[in-house]
């Protein structure tokens, strides 16, 4: 296994096009958006460039290969063996939100969302034509979960989806076995869909044990539908590539329900990228895992020393970690002040629902020296410094 990846300097950065570098001026370090700044794994830009090389640039049409390859990666990571002929292809993962629940559900039906949640739920639900019911995480001093009862409240009151986040957006949550088997007898009882958005799951750290919300139950494969994609693990958001699973009957008519162009609209390079991710990435990512791993050590030693009243949540999965302000007299939004005095661009925590005011959410899969100097100038943010 390689030492993992290395982010090139700035002024290489700075040359990418992608919106986290060109939403910002130069003078801002740019850690909001999920993408990581380091060089793609080597057999993802190999598989792309050779299908450019042969001119494979048509439609992608079906899911070639890309299944098999995501069938095998999650025996291998999670003791998963889904059916290759259960994964279909789309567009992103956003898409397969939307699109299941246009099939799923009727216009106005409530779906539950759980703040504080990744700022596009808000938007994917009524752009399906469901309408946004919030039932937000619990939360005590043994930290977040799912508010169980409040999900049985809001289905008795007529809900008919719930849309899940596993790994749970900004906090990196893996939610537990027990927990989401209730679910899934929630859901089936009250004749509800659920979708589980598992963007994040390849990221999940060593030692953290991920049940795929399909492999939970009988129950779950009948109301489930389950979001996969390379993208936030490989770093090919704009490859556009995503997975739709499904393993039950009811879920596989759903899925037969949705327009053909649904799977017309993938990239053909996204899904030569997905499959050479799924099917030859072990290692790459691995060795990522520990990088991402180092930089959470390096912030929370950073913040212990140089950022008085903060609080860190440290993520079990993925490169982004949950930052409270709250103590720190920065107000509802403290990334405000960071972006306009520390001119370091976080992503705000109160686009993550009310339960987001006075947190942020920030991006350490950067050099080590990025991230060193992110904290260095939030410190001269902070009241008193």
């Amino acid at each position: 296994m390689s030492i993992g990846p290395v982010a090139p300097d700035l002024a290489e950065l700075r040359r990418r096009t992608s919106a986290k570098w060109r939403t910002y001026p130069d003078d801002v370090l740019p850690l909001f958006v999920a993408e990581m700044d380091y060089p793609l794994a080597p057999v993802v830009a190999e598989a792309m460039i050779a299908t450019v090389a042969a001119s494979d640039l048509g439609y992608a049409g079906d899911a070639g290969g890309a299944a098999t390859a995501f069938a095998g990666f999650a025996d291998r990571r999670w003791g998963w063996a889904p059916d290759p002929a259960d994964v279909s292809l789309t567009t992103d993962v956003s898409v397969v939100i939307v699109e299941a629940l246009r099939a799923g559900i009727a216009p106005g039906d409530g779906v539950i969302v759980m703040p504080p949640i990744y700022p596009p739920f808000f938007e994917l639900v009524p752009e399906a034509g469901g309408r946004v019911v919030e039932v937000p995480l619990s939360v005590d001093d043994a930290g977040w979960r799912l508010d169980l009862d409040g999900i049985r409240a809001a289905l008795a009151a007529g809900a008919r989806a719930v849309l899940l986040c596993h790994p749970h957006n900004p906090l990196g949550l893996v939610h537990p076995r027990s927990e989401l088997a209730r679910l899934a007898e929630l859901a089936a009882e009250y004749d509800a869909l659920v979708i589980s958005d598992e963007i994040h799951a390849p990221l999940v750290h060593p030692g953290v044990d991920f049940v795929p919300f399909l492999d939970i139950s009988d129950a779950a494969r009948e109301v489930g539908v389950a979001a996969h994609s390379a993208s936030k693990a490989f770093n090919i958001a704009g490859a556009k590539c995503a997975l739709t699973v499904v393993a039950g009957d009811r879920m596989r008519a759903l899925v037969a329900r949705q327009p053909e162009e649904v799977r017309f609209r993938t990239s053909i390079l996204g899904r030569a990228a997905t499959e050479a991710a799924f099917s030859g990435g072990d290692d790459w990512l691995d060795a990522t895992l520990s990088v991402i791993g180092a930089n959470l050590d390096l912030l929370t030693e950073l913040i212990d020393t140089r950022l008085p009243g903060v609080r860190a949540h440290r993520p079990s999965a993925s490169y982004l970690a949950w930052l409270d302000f709250r103590a720190t007299g920065l107000g509802d939004n403290p990334g405000l002040a960071i972006l306009e005095q520390g001119r370091v661009a976080l992503h705000h925590g109160p686009a993550f629902g009310v339960q987001g005011n006075g947190f942020a959410r920030l991006n350490v899969a950067c050099a080590p020296d990025v991230l060193t100097e992110a904290v260095d100038r939030i410190a001269t943010v902070l009241p008193g410094s």
